[in-house]
């Protein structure tokens, strides 16, 4: 007797909606991917019970006739692929000709569609993948489907969705990301009869970022520099210090895809480098954009992962735009916060200087940095108050002895002293590493490390590397390593597991990164003891020093655990404050 049997047409297609629609956002990801790919200018959604009881999408696109219409709801039939080489290069959001039929098939459906010169539409009505009526019908151009009573006929599948609120949620999402994606297509949300939001079409990204986040995010927003290669890197990014928690607002589109991607993800990460504090995830909307035969798109059922063709390109090509982008950032910041006039400094009454560094020290590390000590911890402003001159500064005084409080044309700025402090030694004691190398120090017993076979061939190619890092690694046999020395900061560490984490943090470090960022993190603890604390009172030269230092730096506004060094208080906001301004 034969075990292996077709599987009939109806249930084929709800194993492929199984794949495809996992809950009622991913019913409207799908539809709303097919009116934008119908070249709609206006999408309209709507939704009841979280879209459980109704998901209703209608655009304003080119339309089908009826032989599409019908044929639409036939497994893998579409317009947008001919030949294995269209797949290859698809340009298009959707392309496999499973959403439909898969939707029809666990719902009760309604289609209805007409091209704009066409006298007369056409109406489908299916329930569980059977066609049950086609026929004339009198909606405007375009094309209008309706979902209802989603998993009606797979109650085990419909027993998983989560509470209304939930899927609407996720339904929200769905389309903000979608939004945008596309700009330039007007959106809308109707939820229960209620309005969620209406998004015109807009030219400007920025605009619609604003209709959908608020114009305070908007406002921390810096817009990628562009740069003239093949793989094109555009949009929004946060300022350094600008976080989440998680990457609720992390937004990536490929070729107008919203996708999620362990690369793109790695080379944000890498990009802001010590402008994130950990754990935390930086805000972006960010556009790559390359030749389609360079990315597959074909490799999820729901279509949210790619996979790059050349890796290690779109990582450095995202890197370099994230880097380039806030390094015009700090170029507008030095601008903004340009050195004092002279004279124009209060200032707090001379103290002990702060002593950076020893002679004696070891070349490129600090050995001894100490708080300068209090003698007088009174402020006495300047009896002469002149106008803060555009993009200049005056010192004001010192808040609970650790704030430094400056005033510009914009209003009032707050310098965390000892946050300022720590980026200054930590780019110091980068640049001399990277300059000079890092000293190390002799192991009393020298350890003698197997590795694998990849891990030792990388370690080989690496030597030198390796050795400027302060790291005395030499061939000791087949896949054998002998570790005679490591660079003061990190004396104490376990060997192995030392020279393990070193080879896997550089094999995922871009080809841009300088292999000495490895030992970053205990650089960024070392300054942290040494910079100047909260209580230690700086005179008015120090406080002048530190500020011309803390502008010089690649990254002045964070410290190198990614919390800012400095913020701003507009003018606009003490005046809302004080109800000077509505």
């Amino acid at each position: 007797m034969s075990r292996v049997r077709l599987l009939s047409d109806t249930l084929a297609s709800q194993v492929a909606a199984g794949e495809v629609i996992e809950r009622p956002a991913s019913v409207v990801k799908e539809l709303v991917e097919n009116s934008i790919d119908a070249e709609a200018r206006s999408i309209e959604v709507m939704i009841r019970r979280g879209g459980i009881s109704l998901i209703r999408v209608t655009d304003d696109g080119i339309g089908m006739d009826r032989d599409d219409a019908l044929l639409c709801l036939e497994r893998h039939a579409t317009s947008k692929i001919r030949t294995a080489a269209d797949l290859v290069t698809v340009a298009t959001l959707g392309f496999r000709g499973e959403a439909l039929p898969s939707i029809a098939s666990i719902s009760r459906f309604r289609l209805t569609t007409r091209e704009k010169e066409a006298v007369a539409g056409t109406e489908v009505l299916v329930a569980g993948g059977r066609i049950e009526t086609v026929r004339d019908g009198g909606e405007a151009p375009g094309t209008q489907i309706e979902v209802r009573s989603l998993f009606y006929n797979l109650p085990a599948r419909r027993k998983f969705l989560r509470s209304e609120n939930t899927e609407t949620r996720n339904i929200e999402h769905q389309l903000n990301l979608q939004a945008i994606g596309h700009p330039d297509i007007a959106f809308s949300l109707v939820r229960d009869e209620r309005v969620v939001f209406q998004l015109p079409a807009t030219k400007a990204l920025r605009d619609r970022i604003r209709d959908l986040m608020g114009s305070e995010l908007v406002a921390r927003l810096l817009e990628v520099e562009p740069a003239k290669t093949k793989l094109r890197v555009s949009g929004f990014i946060g300022q350094a210090g600008v976080s989440r928690a998680s990457r609720a607002q992390q937004f990536v589109f490929v070729n107008g895809r919203a996708i999620e991607s362990p690369v793109i993800g790695a080379a944000l990460k890498e990009g802001y480098h010590t402008a994130l504090m950990k754990g935390q995830f930086p805000v972006t909307f960010l556009f790559v954009e390359l030749d389609p035969a360079e990315v597959d798109v074909n490799v999820h059922p729901a279509k949210r992962e790619v996979r790059f063709r050349d890796p290690a390109g779109v990582r450095e090509a995202v890197v370099a735009a994230i880097r380039r982008t806030l390094e015009s950032d700090r170029r507008s910041w030095q601008e903004q916060f340009r050195a004092p006039a002279a004279g124009d400094v209060p200032f707090v009454r001379p103290t002990h200087a702060i002593k950076a560094s020893n002679d004696d020290a070891q070349p490129g590390f600090p050995i001894e940095m100490r708080a300068p000590a209090v003698t007088d911890n009174r402020f006495e402003p300047n009896e002469e108050r002149r106008p803060v001159a555009e993009h200049q500064f005056r010192i004001l005084g010192i808040l609970n002895k650790l704030y430094v409080l400056m005033e510009n044309a914009e209003g009032l700025v707050l310098v965390d002293q000892h946050a300022a402090h720590e980026r200054i030694l930590f780019e110091e004691l980068r640049r001399r590493m990277e300059e000079k190398g890092v000293p190390s120090q002799r192991l009393l017993l020298p350890q003698v490390i197997e590795l694998a076979p990849r891990d030792a061939e990388w370690i080989e190619r690496n030597l030198a590397t390796l050795q400027k890092m302060g790291l005395g690694v030499e061939e000791f046999g087949r896949h054998t390593f002998k570790l005679e020395s490591l660079p003061p900061f990190l004396s104490g560490a376990e060997p192995g597991r030392l020279l393990q984490d070193v080879i896997d943090s550089l094999k995922s470090a871009s080809n841009s990164s300088s292999p000495l960022r490895l030992g970053e993190e205990m650089i960024a603890k070392t300054v942290c003891r040494h910079a100047v604390k909260a209580n230690d009172l700086l005179r008015q030269p120090e406080v002048e020093k530190l500020i011309r230092d803390l502008l010089e730096c690649e990254l002045p506004y964070c410290c190198p655990h990614g919390r800012p060094t400095m913020i701003q208080i507009s003018l606009g906001e003490l005046e809302k404050k004080f109800g000077r301004k509505v």
